[in-house]
């Protein structure tokens, strides 16, 4: 089968950072910077994804997960939406002979409109540290809205850990690295959003979690919460 092309979308929001120009390079800086840790990362619930179907992956960058995605799953159907086309030639062309199982749709997370409502199988990586808390939420709440019951969430996220590697270590870098990706990239964000309280707040909780390289990268899976544990939180969150 052909690849379905790559969906043209409304123009980026103003704030939306162009990672077009490290499309071709993405793949080694991450093993400059940090060896295999990333791509383990994102890995690490890779093999519990057997038996999922329809997959929306947000923000996968140049692909890399998403080809090991089909590769380990040879029934996933999969929507991959970013909002720079070179990294979405990438993935297509990572994806190789499973090409026909991918969709991409060429826009920023933040501007994105599901297109069905039986998603079982969601995947952000390195993607929430790009946006602030409240977008965040809402992104989440629209997710919430398109997943069936069982679904899963597969997050992939910078982390501070406490003690003192988080506090002169992780902390110092961290900085440093959004500071060098908004150079790059005009990335505005400068610090890590709380995007737990973000999930929860749309209804999903955590059902497993990884720490890489002593806590500064975390690999987590999440769920929709059941709709009566919802509630409760909705009321703890907004007291009538």
């Amino acid at each position: 089968m052909i690849p379905q092309p790559i969906q043209e979308a409304p123009p980026r929001p103003a704030t939306s950072p162009n990672f077009d120009r490290l499309a071709g390079i993405y793949r080694w800086l991450e093993w400059l910077t940090f060896g295999p840790y990333l791509s383990r990362c994102r890995s690490a619930f890779l093999e519990r994804l057997s038996q999922r179907r329809r997959a929306l992956i947000l923000g996968d960058g140049d692909g890399r997960f998403t080809a090991s995605l089909l590769h380990a799953n040879p029934g996933i159907q999969i929507e991959a939406v970013d909002a720079s086309p070179a990294m979405l030639s990438q993935l297509i062309q990572r994806a190789g002979a499973n090409a026909d199982r991918v969709k991409t749709c060429c826009v920023d997370a933040r501007a994105w409109k599901p297109s069905q409502a039986d998603y079982d199988l969601v995947v952000t990586h390195f993607l929430l540290d790009c946006l602030p808390t409240d977008e965040i939420a809402s992104l989440a709440a629209q997710v919430r809205d398109c997943v069936l019951p069982d679904a899963e969430w597969v997050v992939s996220e910078f982390a501070i850990p406490p003690g003192a590697f988080g506090k002169f270590a992780a902390r110092p870098l961290i900085r440093f690295l959004y500071r060098a990706f908004g150079w790059l990239t005009g990335l505005q964000i400068r610090s890590l959003p709380d995007y737990r309280f973000a999930l929860g707040l749309a209804g999903f909780r955590l059902v497993d979690r990884r720490d890489f390289l002593c806590g500064l990268l975390v690999a987590e899976v999440w769920s929709p919460d059941r709709p009566e544990s919802r509630q409760r939180q909705e009321r703890r969150v907004c007291p009538r």
